[in-house]
């Protein structure tokens, strides 16, 4: 991977270590909104994004919790572009803002529908997204909300 890319989002540096360990905790939280259909982890995850997408990681929770977390275990820095992670936490922040609003809109289906949108985003190796997958999963998108306004 090449680390003097150009990112036009930001030019700082993360440890990939502290990403991939949000990226698990937020798998966690959106699970425990999914068993337990409490607003408490959307809506901590929807502060957490908000932190991350305005570039301010050190406000961040679950970034706290990860660096915690890695100090304990001595786990050394991978540093990597942070600019890829500082756009998934503004989608993560749409995400979460439209779970939210879904929920206390009373609909039932979209926030499950988001929900598992956005944890099978968190899956996806960077490498697989490309113009056709987005374009796929934007169409797939705008067809279930049609069908969900219809009924």
């Amino acid at each position: 991977m090449n680390n003097n890319a150009f990112c036009p989002i930001s030019f700082k540096k993360i440890d990939e270590n502290v990403a991939r360990l949000n990226g698990f905790f937020t798998v966690v939280l959106l699970f425990v909104f999914l068993v337990t259909s409490s607003i408490l982890p959307v809506l901590l995850l929807l502060a957490d994004f908000l932190v991350r997408g305005i570039e301010k990681p050190q406000f961040s929770p679950l970034a706290l919790l990860s660096k915690f977390i890695l100090s304990r275990f001595n786990a050394k820095p991978h540093l990597i572009n942070a600019g890829p992670k500082i756009f998934a936490a503004r989608i993560g922040l749409l995400f979460s803002l439209l779970i939210t609003l879904s929920v206390l809109f009373g609909l039932n289906v979209l926030p499950l529908f988001l929900l598992w949108f956005l944890v099978f985003v968190l899956f996806l190796k960077r490498h697989l997204i490309t113009v056709l997958h987005v374009n796929y999963i934007l169409s797939s998108i705008s067809w279930f909300i049609s069908q969900i306004i219809r009924n």
